[in-house]
């Protein structure tokens, strides 16, 4: 897997000397494995004035963050729909592909230490920032009737197992650094198994997996959140007892800040993965 960057480019609340928002571009890179620091990826930050905001401005800061990277990235994502336009242009101008996405962990992790430690020391700040325009919520689609798993089930690991993803057999997937939670804190996930699980791995690597989310009501589904804004039936009609299952699924999830993850294997005597995520919900915005 080649070099995927994060970008959020939206105003920010500081005024420049006109009492204009400035407005920011955050670039960063993905992590890809549980085993590296988020401190230690590439990050590049840079002020924009209110009447530059344009794709010609955000190509050349793309540009500039590449020259001080040495490196191209292989895709640049996303989370912030309202700017669409304007990064996929910037993208394209530079020969990049943009894909919204919801896999912007580094980023969102970077972007609340700004509007906690950094923006605030600013003398023309504003107290709170301008709130990204909520979508409505997507309405949830069946997976490809060939990509339906056989069966699925909830699993737990420990974050200290994580510790050894790099070394697991995995066709397609990613993990990121767990270093805000003790070793022994349960991540909880689900695992589907399919006789097309090579297939299934890799149309899912392609759509972005974001999260896992049960909705009890109204028909108890498993839900898989995938790119900048869709939602894919992963389990639908849960009965009694895995809908109590999902429910504790979900309390987990909570309890290790959002993250969890989705697995895909042939069987449950397989000892590789064809597809293995890490996830985490965030509230983005």
């Amino acid at each position: 897997m080649g070099t995927i960057w994060e970008l959020d480019f939206y105003s920010r609340p500081i005024l420049d000397e006109n009492q204009k928002k400035v407005w920011e571009v955050l670039i960063c890179e993905s992590p890809t494995n549980t085993t590296e620091s988020l401190k230690s990826l590439f990050r590049y930050a840079e002020y924009c004035p209110h009447n530059q905001v344009n794709s010609v401005w955000l190509s050349n800061a793309i540009q500039t963050a590449m020259q001080e990277s040495g490196t191209a990235p292989q895709k640049i994502r996303f989370f912030r729909l309202q700017m669409n336009n304007m990064i996929t242009k910037a993208c394209k101008d530079m020969g990049i592909p943009g894909v919204p996405s919801r896999r912007t962990i580094a980023l969102n992790q970077w972007l609340q230490h700004r509007m906690t430690e950094v923006y605030p020391q600013h003398p023309n700040y504003q107290g709170n920032p301008n709130p990204s325009v909520q979508l409505p919520p997507p309405v949830p689609i069946g997976l490809p009737d060939a990509l339906i798993g056989e069966k699925w089930a909830f699993v737990t690991l420990t974050v200290a197992d994580f510790q050894e993803m790099p070394e697991w057999d995995i066709s397609f997937g990613e993990g990121f650094p767990l270093e805000t939670l003790a070793p022994t804190t349960p991540i909880p996930g689900a695992i589907v198994y399919s006789s097309r699980a090579m297939p299934l791995a890799g149309w899912m690597s392609g759509i972005e997996p974001a999260s896992i989310k049960f909705t009890p009501a109204p028909q108890s589904q498993l839900l898989l959140e995938t790119g900048g804004s869709d939602s894919w039936i992963l389990v639908d009609r849960l009965n009694s007892n895995t809908q109590a299952e999902a429910a504790r699924f979900e309390q987990a999830k909570n309890e290790a800040q959002g993250i969890h993850f989705l697995a895909i294997q042939a069987s449950p005597k397989s000892e590789d993965f064809a597809g293995f995520w890490l996830m985490q919900a965030m509230d983005l915005g």
